[in-house]
């Protein structure tokens, strides 16, 4: 066995799916976001300190 003949197993590598590439694709419309909602909308990040509203735990 050497380095250059190596290759990952089978199944190990999938291609990436293509959201939001129209409804006959299984990821078009909301593409896996759902409907409303923060993560839903353009441009979200991850609000790690967001509690929903409650009164945060540390301010």
């Amino acid at each position: 066995m050497d380095l250059g003949t190596l290759k990952p197993t089978k199944g190990s590598i999938s291609s990436s799916k293509r959201i939001g590439r129209g409804n006959g694709s299984g990821q078009g419309r909301t593409a896996g976001k759902g409907h409303k909602g923060y993560q839903s909308r353009s441009g979200t990040k991850n609000r790690f300190h967001f509690e929903g509203g409650q009164t945060p735990l540390m301010r």
